[in-house]
């Protein structure tokens, strides 16, 4: 944080943030390409910007902006894409499902994580980005999102079971075929 007499150059408060705003553009994208082209753009929006600054955190500044930025290109560039809206009556919670850092401590890969967050749709891919890779709060995603606090915690609950659910029907899957194949060659 700056003081607010004594506001900080762009280099110093948002330069930074670089890779931050990079990894929450890549998330959103689903493409590196298109990821560093929506990046550079809110980098340029943000410099732009900048003089309206007035002071607090640039993170969460610069984050908000490349948000905004990602959602436009979308609009503009991928007008038909289909969003699913997760419905809790047909998928309930599963309380013995492992948490993500479970499944990958036991399955010693961050490509099913991966895969799995890729299936997320995207806004809770958006606030578990944002929560566990960026480390920010949910005053900071509240700001970043225009969310209340409030739907911050629930849509990241509703995340974090959606994609427990993802990593435990990934793993059925791997470990399934092979146990029928045991069974076909037996019989």
């Amino acid at each position: 944080m700056f003081e607010p007499n004594q506001l900080p150059s762009f280099e110093q408060a948002v330069l930074p943030h670089l890779d931050a705003a990079y990894n929450l553009a890549r998330w959103l994208m689903r493409n590196d390409e298109d990821a560093q082209d929506v990046a550079q753009e809110a980098y340029l929006r943000a410099f732009r910007f900048f003089p309206g600054f007035r002071g607090g955190d640039a993170r969460a500044w610069l984050l908000k902006i490349v948000r905004n930025t990602c959602y436009s290109w979308l609009h503009a560039n991928r007008p038909l894409q289909e969003a699913t809206e997760f419905d809790e009556n047909l998928l309930p919670p599963d309380s013995s499902a492992l948490n993500p850092e479970e499944a990958v401590l036991q399955n010693d890969s961050n490509t099913q994580v991966r895969k799995a967050l890729e299936k997320l749709p995207e806004n809770y891919r958006e606030v578990l980005i944002l929560r566990e890779l960026e480390g920010m709060s949910y005053k900071e995603i509240a700001d970043i999102t225009g969310m209340p606090a409030g739907t911050v915690m629930s849509s990241l609950s509703r995340a974090r079971g959606r994609l427990r659910q993802i990593l435990r029907g990934d793993m059925k899957r791997d470990t399934a075929p092979s146990s029928k194949r045991t069974v076909a060659l037996n019989a």
